[in-house]
């Protein structure tokens, strides 16, 4: 394949929450309860919450800091690269990377709405639904076609829940960013469907993908409290692998049969293993009496999931064996983990060197993540300038080089100065 002639779709980025992100959509009543940043005595800006610290604007916001600095560090915004928070500069650095469209998690709300969630009331219900309507309505409806809107949930309160999935889709958002391991934070597990159930439903019902991102479930991993942080990083798709276990060999999956789930940042390395051993399991352990209707656990993972990788060279190899139309490709902007600005060379060297032909490529690059979220990438913008070449040619005056969070911080000063 030509690489001009590449589609790129990524779903899973995120978003550094700009501080006025509330202004236009925060109920008038709860002004004073609205979230807010603040600057803590390390000079970092950190978001508050009903008098709490809920999350910092750019942890692990790294993207074109030269990899010394990379750290776990909150920066401010001023330390990052404006394409972090700013949605006419993400598109900017979207074209350089030959990115068509984007699917961008919360950073401070949380994955799940974790961190506004601590105070379960009717105000933090208002700012979940400021939050869906600044996603929708500000950083993905700035910029038709470029951004897959995903919103978050009132999950304590099933009713709640139901409500937010009805209100976003009518606003045309059809994904939503749920707890990995519910019971991790004291809400009922996957297999209790008497309050899943209308959850599950209700995604059904409008056609709603459930995304599963790496980060809530953590706690399960009980890692030894003096490891490093490369422990987490390294066993932190296991924790996917844990989710679909009780989606799939739960009620879930058999009860709900057009539940869709995509697993964010889980890779795809260990999913030959888990179809593998789920199906020697069913056929072997017959006296369990499981019940998949006829089809094998594999099959019925298949029918549901879909998975993105960063880079997984030697799983790219298994792709027909893991299922070629369930594997989505992800850039993960602004992370360290990020391909950029140069995701289009590292995944066709990657693809390639795994005898992937077209087809393959379209389909792990853009075709999966299209239909599974249902998703027309050229509604607003032709296929003709869709492509890593035809976005490439509109960023010629991006700038891509390294630079310090100190140069950052001085651009920054420099033009708030002017």
């Amino acid at each position: 394949m030509n690489i001009d002639d590449m589609i790129l779709v990524s779903i899973d980025d995120h978003v550094v929450e700009p501080p006025d992100m509330f202004r236009n959509h925060a109920p008038r009543k709860f002004a004073d309860e609205v979230p807010r940043i603040v600057v803590d005595e390390r000079g970092v800006d950190r978001w508050m919450y009903r008098g709490k610290p809920v999350g910092v604007a750019g942890l692990n916001a790294v993207v074109s800091w030269p990899p010394e600095e990379w750290n776990r560090d909150p920066a401010g915004y001023a330390e990052m690269r404006p394409g972090v928070y700013d949605v006419h500069e993400r598109v900017r650095d979207m074209n350089a990377n030959g990115i068509l469209a984007s699917m961008c998690f919360p950073t401070f709300a949380g994955f799940s709405a974790g961190h506004l969630s601590h105070v379960k009331d009717e105000i933090t219900v208002a700012m979940i639904q400021a939050y869906n309507d600044w996603h929708i309505e500000e950083w993905a409806g700035a910029y038709p076609g470029r951004f897959i809107p995903i919103a978050i949930l009132p999950l304590w309160d099933p009713k709640l829940a139901v409500a937010e999935i009805e209100r976003v889709a009518a606003k045309g958002c059809r994904s939503v960013t749920m707890a990995e391991l519910p019971h991790i934070d004291g809400l009922p597990s996957y297999h209790d469907l008497d309050y899943w159930g209308p959850v599950f439903q209700a995604l059904c019902d409008n056609g709603t993908v459930m995304n599963l991102h790496i980060g809530q479930g953590f706690g399960a991993l009980r890692l030894a409290p003096d490891s490093p942080i490369d422990n987490l990083m390294v066993l932190a798709p296991s924790v996917s692998l844990i989710a679909v276990q009780d989606l799939l060999w739960g009620p879930a999956f058999r009860n709900y049969p057009d539940l869709k789930v995509a697993l964010s940042e889980g890779g795809i390395g260990w999913i030959p293993f888990f179809l593998d051993r789920s199906d020697r399991h069913y056929t072997n352990q017959r006296w369990l009496r499981r019940d998949f209707g006829g089809k094998l656990p594999s099959d019925v993972f298949r029918e549901h999931v879909i998975a993105c990788y960063v880079t997984d060279p030697t799983s790219l190899r298994l792709r027909h064996e893991i299922g070629i139309d369930n594997i989505a490709w992800e850039c993960d902007y602004p992370h360290s983990d990020s391909l950029w600005p140069d995701a289009p060379e590292f995944v066709l060297r990657e693809l390639g060197a795994a005898g992937a032909d077209d087809s393959d490529i379209h389909k792990i690059t853009w075709q999966n993540a299209c239909r599974f979220l249902n998703w027309d990438p050229f509604a607003h913008i032709p296929r003709e300038q869709a492509t890593v070449g035809a976005l490439r040619a509109q960023a010629a005056d991006v700038d891509v080089s390294i630079r310090s969070r100190k140069e950052w911080a001085a651009r920054y000063a420099a033009h708030t100065a002017g």
